[in-house]
């Protein structure tokens, strides 16, 4: 079998692959990247381009206080509290670099802020996630020390006995299986495995009716080469969907979040059923319990305006011009568009302003228009607009145990020597729920400290 050798060898072309191989290379080393498809991005380059960053001039010019201590409560928090520390701690401390590290590749980022998903203050750093990758990946070719062997696949990771580091894989590309040694082992950034219905079923089959949207190649293939090599897994119970997909729209795979803007969300009956300002991947849970798995986020004028065209999922004008969104002069015009129950309807809009006025939400506790940020809004103005909302599976975030140096960690607890993971085939980083901009900044941030880590080995 032809052997091929390398510094480091990367799985997977997203971002987290192509930070980790520009990193990397940048320091000399020689990088082999196997994308198993015919086109690199992944997930990444389908994502919502949302990265969770704090501390930045963006956030400075537009007079938004925020700190890396801040981000870490929210992080903590809006994981219940069950994500690892270490791993919490690694993002929060390379975070900033890394955005400079982004800026000074010559990345574009909106200049407009949004505070989204489990954000106190407004963190949400919107860029072209399809161009990121693109960038970081001619970058890293650039330096002449990255080769990327295209729909090429990793089939098993190769170590010599069971206390051996791992030194390499067996592939299998266009021209057959061969194998890869790397001299500094093996970083994993093949992402999740929401394409793959059985592992999805087998961890979360309370999602069975759930809509399922990611890279075509997100079947788990790092997982399980990990998995047989006996490493451990965080966070596999809280695979979520997100809420706000459509649930009929095959072309728009983002969500809409009107929530994160004032909009009430009601089920089929006209009643709301969720604080509306929680972690999306918590109001995803709330929608799956709902009848038909499906409710409506409801607002006004004055919501529909406040959209930003320039962040996906506060999109709200292309959601209309793509005929999304229900719209009608008075609340009973839109109840019968929906054909939700105006009565039950109105008296869930007057209730809720009601709890407005009074600055209490004695039905679910609302007190913010997003996570801690933002105050709360009437439903009052004409036209309405409704939009069908159920949750969709964008990605598992779930996935290997790393240690605070993106070591992946084993059953027993110690480090499987030679190998590295980053990205979302990782867990331990979110736990219960998810921040906004937080899985496309954890692909970034981890992959530049897993390369240093497998380079220091």
């Amino acid at each position: 079998m032809k052997t091929v050798r390398c510094g480091l060898l990367v799985i997977g072309g997203g971002a987290a692959g192509f930070a980790a191989a520009l990193e990397a290379a940048t320091a000399g080393v020689s990088v082999l990247v196997l994308e198993k498809t015919g086109a690199i991005g992944g997930s990444s380059a389908m994502s919502g381009g949302c990265l969770a960053f704090a501390g930045t001039d963006l956030q400075k010019k537009e007079g938004v206080e925020d700190s890396g201590e801040l981000l870490r409560r929210d992080l903590i928090e809006v994981g219940k509290e069950d994500n690892d520390p270490a791993v919490v701690d690694t993002y929060v401390r390379h975070q900033l670099d890394t955005y400079h590290w982004l800026r000074g590749l010559g990345l574009q980022f909106s200049p407009s802020l949004e505070a989204s998903s489990g954000q106190s203050v407004p963190r949400v750093h919107t860029v072209d996630p399809a161009d990121m990758v693109r960038l970081l990946a001619a970058k890293a070719t650039a330096t002449d020390r990255v080769q990327v062997h295209m729909n090429t696949r990793a089939l098993r990771l190769v170590r010599k006995d069971e206390t051996s580091p791992v030194t390499g894989v067996i592939a299998q590309g266009p021209e057959g299986e061969f194998t890869i040694e790397s001299e500094h082992g093996v970083l994993l950034a093949s992402g999740g495995f929401c394409r793959n219905a059985e592992l999805v079923h087998r961890f979360a089959p309370h999602y069975a009716e759930a809509v399922f949207v990611g890279g075509e190649g997100n079947v788990g293939d790092g997982l399980l080469m990990a998995w047989k090599l006996g490493a451990d897994m965080r966070d596999m119970a809280y695979i979520k969907g997100t809420f706000g997909k459509h649930p009929t729209d095959t072309h728009n795979n983002h969500s809409c979040l009107a929530v994160y803007k004032g909009a009430i969300a009601v089920n089929q009956d006209g009643k709301r059923f969720v604080d509306e300002s929680i972690s999306y991947k918590l109001l995803g849970d709330a929608v799956m319990s709902q009848p038909y798995h499906t409710g409506y986020q409801i607002f006004d004028e004055p919501i529909f305006q406040s959209g930003d065209d320039r962040v996906r999922i506060l999109d709200f004008g292309r959601r209309m011009e793509e005929g999304l969104i229900f719209k009608a002069d008075t609340l009973e015009a839109l109840a019968r568009q929906i054909e939700v129950p105006y009565e039950t309807l109105k008296a869930t809009v007057d209730r809720y302003n009601a709890f407005v006025d009074a600055g209490e939400d004695e039905e679910f506790g609302r007190a913010a228009l997003v996570h801690q940020h933002g105050a709360l809004v009437r439903i009052e103005q004409g036209p309405f607009y409704a939009y069908p909302s159920t949750a969709a599976v964008f990605g598992t975030y779930c996935g290997l145990r790393i240690d605070a140096d993106m070591k992946v960690i084993d059953v027993f607890g110690d480090a499987i020597e030679g190998l590295y993971a980053a990205g979302e085939v990782v867990g331990g980083f979110h736990g219960g729920a998810y921040m906004t901009g937080s899985a496309l900044g954890k692909a970034v941030v981890f992959g530049r400290v897993a390369a240093r880590t497998a380079m220091a080995s």
